[in-house]
């Protein structure tokens, strides 16, 4: 069974920045592509950010220039590094993993960002 484990999340104050990150368990994870999604409260869960076992990244229209997707293999882990964070970022985010064996999620860290 594939396990990811989300970490960084926190209470950022507006402008300010966090770096999210996910250990995903299994041998699949180098041929694997990695995303982060995220979810407000009485808001369906959307898209982040999303990185290719090659490293083609996509993001978001409404994070482009302010948060990037990356990943180490040799860690088993995918980073979401946000800078300029904005009160509209406050959500849970969540890893997810798409693996020859299925999709996968974390169970969420949440971001909070207020004054």
């Amino acid at each position: 069974q594939v396990q990811l484990v989300e970490s960084g999340g926190g209470l950022v104050q507006p402008g300010g920045s966090l770096r999210l990150s996910c250990a995903a368990s299994g041998s699949s994870f180098s041929i694997s592509t990695m995303g982060w999604y995220r979810q407000a409260p009485g808001k369906q869960r959307e898209m982040v950010a999303r990185i290719s076992p090659s490293t083609r990244t996509i993001y978001a229209d409404s994070v482009k220039g302010r948060f990037t997707i990356s990943r180490d293999n040799a860690k088993n882990t995918v980073y979401l590094q946000m800078n300029s964070l904005k009160p509209e970022d406050t959500a849970v985010y969540y890893c997810s993993a798409d693996y020859l064996a299925g999709n996968f999620w974390g169970q969420g860290t949440q971001v909070t960002v207020s004054s």
